[in-house]
């Protein structure tokens, strides 16, 4: 089949990979406009309109996928099916009446669970030991199309949204190839999503990030690796803003006030609601992260010092 590929982060990559190894014909790639970034303010290309440069591939970056100028190059480039992966606008009826099959989307959850734009985060946060990807028929509603195809996939213990999110992006660029495939032999069904079960997943903001050492030790490492690596979790130490990487929570450690740290010779300990965590790494402002023992000798914490 023709197709256009809409998308735009780096978890994108393993699907166009996928699409360009297939046996259909990519024509073009839709994705975001090209956005200020890094102290500088330099505006970069999206991971996806770098990948079609790279190939020489048609990119498509309409400030709003309503465009009249748009539509019309999507129509004259007649494609029969628009696959799409994160691709961060939502696409209008005008503009999803224009392919053959209408567009795909690749989503990490297993719908109708985790609807929105941050489900592996979401997942995490909220403890799902199994999440997955679906690949559903877009349409005006937020992720509430027929769903073509699953996959399921083990949340592991230690896993940060990053690690989770890694996994899926190939494991779901397979699901996705397969469902364009069978789109193309006319053997897809699309079957629709379950009333119940329903769940959203809006994006998680910096205030979501901060973590709230009042919860117990499961609630904070669960809040930790759901943030990691974005929007990144952060803390408070000596009315300074410091950023945590994922802690291990410690079943027989000392009893600690939530927030209370204590300094051990091997590892740094942080009280919550229930048993105490140890911290990973640790990245104070304007400093590289390092590891925690490193950061408390720099630190010189005193008795009774905490996270706020």
């Amino acid at each position: 089949m023709r197709l256009i590929f809409a998308g735009t982060p780096a978890v994108t990559l393993p699907a166009l990979d996928a699409l360009a190894a297939s046996k259909h014909e990519l024509l073009a790639v839709v994705t975001r406009p090209d956005a200020p970034a890094g102290r500088g303010r330099r505006l970069l290309r999206s991971p996806a309109a770098a990948w079609a440069d790279e190939r020489g591939i048609e990119v498509l970056t309409p400030a709003k996928p309503r465009e009249p100028e748009f539509q019309e190059r999507l129509k004259e480039l007649a494609p029969d099916c628009a696959p799409v992966v994160a691709y961060g606008a939502l696409v209008p009826p005008s503009a999803l009446e224009i392919p053959k099959h209408g567009w795909v989307n690749l989503h990490f959850s297993l719908l109708p669970a985790w609807r929105g734009a941050a489900p592996v985060q979401h997942a995490v946060l909220h403890g799902d030991e199994v999440t997955g990807a679906s690949v559903f028929e877009l349409e005006a509603g937020l992720d509430t199309g027929p769903v073509y195809g699953t996959l399921t996939e083990d949340i592991r213990p230690a896993d940060t949204s990053g690690d989770l999110l890694g996994r899926l992006a190939v494991s779901g660029a397979g699901l996705l190839v397969a469902v364009l495939d069978a789109i193309e032999a006319g053997t897809a069904v699309a079957h629709p999503q379950p009333g119940d079960g329903v769940s959203f997943a809006p994006k998680l903001t910096v205030e979501d990030a901060q973590i709230r050492w009042s919860d117990p030790s499961f609630a904070v490492d669960r809040r930790i690796r759901a943030c990691t690596p974005a929007p990144g979790a952060w803390t408070t130490f000596r009315s300074d803003r410091v950023k945590l990487g994922p802690v291990k929570p410690i079943a027989n450690g000392p009893a600690l006030a939530p927030g209370d740290l204590l300094v051990e010779r091997s590892q740094v300990l942080v009280g919550t609601a229930t048993t105490p965590v140890a911290l990973g790494e640790v990245r104070a402002a304007g400093k590289k992260a390092m590891a925690a023992t490193d950061w408390a000798r720099g630190s010189r914490i005193q008795s009774g010092e905490k996270f706020e």
